[in-house]
């Protein structure tokens, strides 16, 4: 049975891992102005809350 110190870190670790997946996909997005556009997005918004949840665990 995992602890709540374990339940956190494997958050932190699923949500890096999710954002890594999220840039490889916006990396394969063509190479247009709306695909630039849409990759853009895609990486500001899936790589988000990686970074909201460490910020809040700090705070």
């Amino acid at each position: 049975m995992k602890t709540e110190n374990n339940k956190k870190y494997d958050l932190e670790d699923r949500l890096i891992e999710f954002a890594a997946l999220v840039i490889k996909i916006a990396e394969n997005l063509k190479n247009s102005r709306a695909g630039n556009h849409i990759a853009g997005q895609l990486v500001r918004s899936g790589t988000s809350p990686s970074l909201n949840y460490g910020e809040a665990q700090s705070a």
